[in-house]
C-alpha cells in the first residue's frame, strides 16, 4: 500500500494543515492500496492565493515559452506511463492494458492536440478589414479551479491543465479522491518540467469539502468540472454568488440508432463500445435503438457478444473488463439492473450479482436488456456500469424522437450506409458530437455536449479558447 501523500503547492510538496485521512480502495480486491489526506479550507486558500499571486507573470509570458513548456511535459509524460498505468488500474480498475494504452494514452494524445491548435492559435488580431484600429485579444480567464473524475481520470486532467496553461491561467486541481494517484504522479511532472511556483497547483479533496470550496471562493475566476449532472448543478449554484465562469462537462445517455442498412459490424461494436472502461463513460452508447427489420437479429447478437466479454481483475493482462470504482456505484448499478427487470425489460444477458467465479471485487455482469422503451428508469438515467438498453424503433422520425427525449445531451451514434440519412440525422440529433459508422471524431475535435450534459468543450483550440477571455480594443496603435 502507498504511504500517504502530501499536496503540491507554491512549487512544493507540502503537508495539509489539518489530519483527514482517506482510504483509496482496490475496487479489484476491496482493499486499501494507497492513504491520502484531504484537504480543508486552509489548503484549498493556500493553494488560491499561489495561483493567484503566480497569475500576472504567467499572463505576461510569451505563449510561445508556454507551449515550450507543455512540449517539455509531454516529453516527461512519455516516461512515466507505466507509473501512470499502473496507478490507474490500482485506484479505479482499468485492466493494465487499457490503462497502458487508453487511459494512459489519452494524456499525451490530448497535450500534442493542444500544441497543434496553440500554435495555429491567434491570441491578438485585428477586428477585420473595415476597422483597422481595433484589436482582438485573447486573455487568460484567471486562476482556474480544476475538479476532475475518476473513471478518465489522466484524459480529463490534461485536458484541462493543458487548455489552462496555453492560455495563460494559473491552476488549482482537485481530482476525484476515489483516483488521486496519477493526478500526484502528473504534479510531479509538472514539477520537473519547470512550470513556475504557483502555476500548477494539487490539493486532494472531496467534492463536499475541497470542491465546493473551489466552486464559491471569491479569488477564483474559472471552475472547469468533469462529473455528474447532480454534481455540476452543485457547483454552479455555488459559484453564482461570484459571477464565475463555470464550465461543466456531465453526464450523458448516447443513443446508438442502427438502421437496417447497418454494416454486419454495428452492432457488435456498439456492445464492445458500450462495455469499454466498464461502461463508466459519459459518451457511452447506453441506448441501442434498432430498426424493427433486424431487431431480433441484433437483440440476438448483442446478447450473444455481451455473453463473451470477460470480466476480471484490473491486474490481469488481456482485454477483459475490470470492475466498477467502488462498493456506491455497484450497489446503484445492481438496482438499476433489478429495476429494468421490474419494470417489465427483458433481460438478454447478464443480471444482478457478480460473474460466475469472482465473489470479491466490485465486479458486474456484462448485462443486455431488450423491448425497452424510452421511459424505463434503464432507459431514462445514467448507469455508469456494463449496461445496454435496446430499443426499437420503425422509421427515421420515430428514432429522432426517441433519441432526443433525454435530459442528456452528450454523444449520439448512427449507423446507416445511406448518406444523406447519416447527414439527416446529424442535423437533427440533439447532442454535442455525433458519430457515424463507428468512426470516431479526429484530433482535435471539440468534446462537449448540450442540455444536461453540460457547456463548453474540451479538446483542441475549442479547449483553449474555454479558458480564454475576449477583451476588445478601440485605436489600436501601430507597432
Amino acid at each position: 500500500m502507498i504511504e500517504k501523500r502530501d499536496f503540491y503547492i507554491n512549487g512544493q510538496w507540502v503537508a495539509p494543515a489539518s489530519s483527514n485521512d482517506f482510504e483509496v480502495i482496490d475496487p479489484s480486491t476491496e482493499s486499501p492500496c494507497a492513504v491520502i489526506s484531504l484537504g480543508g479550507e486552509a489548503d484549498t486558500n493556500a493553494a488560491v492565493a499561489a495561483a493567484k499571486a503566480a497569475l500576472p507573470g504567467w499572463m505576461a509570458t510569451p505563449v510561445e515559452d508556454r507551449i515550450a513548456l507543455v512540449e517539455k511535459l509531454i516529453a516527461i509524460y512519455e516516461t512515466r506511463t507505466e507509473d501512470l498505468a499502473q496507478a490507474m488500474s490500482a485506484e479505479m480498475g482499468a485492466p493494465i492494458d487499457m490503462a497502458r494504452t487508453q487511459q494512459a494514452g489519452a494524456g499525451s494524445y490530448h497535450l500534442q492536440n493542444f500544441i497543434r491548435a496553440a500554435k495555429n492559435f491567434a491570441f491578438e488580431h485585428p477586428l477585420g478589414d473595415h476597422a483597422p484600429n481595433d484589436r482582438i485579444i485573447h486573455e487568460a480567464v484567471g486562476v482556474a479551479a480544476l475538479i476532475t473524475p475518476w473513471n478518465w481520470p489522466m484524459n480529463q486532467i490534461t485536458l484541462k491543465v493543458g487548455a489552462a496553461a496555453i492560455a495563460g491561467c494559473t491552476m488549482v486541481l482537485k481530482p476525484s479522491e476515489q483516483s488521486p494517484l496519477n493526478a500526484m504522479i502528473f504534479a510531479e511532472m509538472m514539477d520537473e518540467a519547470g512550470f513556475p511556483p504557483g502555476v500548477f497547483n494539487l490539493v486532494n479533496g472531496d467534492g463536499a469539502g475541497v470542491g465546493t470550496q473551489l466552486s464559491s471562493h471569491p479569488d477564483i475566476d474559472m471552475v472547469s468540472f468533469t462529473g455528474s449532472t447532480r454534481a455540476g448543478t452543485a457547483i454552479s449554484k455555488a459559484a453564482a454568488d461570484t459571477l464565475k465562469k463555470v464550465h461543466l462537462e456531465l453526464g450523458g445517455k448516447g443513443a446508438n440508432v442502427i438502421f437496417e442498412d447497418a454494416d454486419e459490424k454495428a452492432v457488435k461494436r456498439g456492445v464492445l463500445h458500450m462495455m469499454n472502461n466498464t461502461g463508466q463513460s459519459c459518451n457511452a452508447p447506453s441506448r441501442m435503438l434498432v430498426q424493427k427489420g433486424i431487431y431480433d437479429q441484433a437483440v440476438e447478437e448483442a446478447a450473444a457478444v455481451a455473453a463473451k466479454v470477460e470480466v476480471g481483475p484490473a491486474s490481469k493482462e488481456g482485454r477483459h473488463i475490470g470492475p466498477v470504482v467502488n462498493e456506491l456505484q455497484w450497489n446503484k448499478i445492481q438496482d438499476l439492473i433489478q429495476k429494468g427487470i421490474d419494470e417489465g425489460a427483458r433481460l438478454v444477458a447478464g443480471g444482478t450479482g457478480r460473474p460466475d467465479g469472482l465473489n470479491k471485487g466490485f465486479y458486474v455482469k456484462p448485462t443486455v436488456f431488450a423491448d425497452v422503451n424510452n421511459q424505463m428508469t434503464i432507459a431514462r438515467e445514467e448507469i455508469f456500469g456494463p449496461v445496454l438498453s435496446i430499443i426499437p424503433f420503425e422509421t427515421e422520425e420515430e428514432a429522432i424522437e426517441i433519441a432526443n427525449d433525454t435530459p442528456y445531451g452528450l454523444t449520439n451514434y448512427v449507423q446507416t450506409q445511406d448518406a444523406n440519412r447519416a447527414n439527416r440525422m446529424a442535423r437533427k440529433l440533439r447532442a454535442g458530437m455525433i458519430e457515424m459508422n463507428g468512426k470516431s471524431r479526429s484530433a482535435g475535435s471539440p468534446f462537449g455536449g448540450m442540455k444536461q450534459s453540460g457547456n463548453g468543450r474540451e479538446g483542441g483550440s475549442w479547449g483553449i479558447e474555454d479558458f480564454l477571455e475576449i477583451k476588445a480594443v478601440g485605436g489600436w496603435a501601430a507597432e
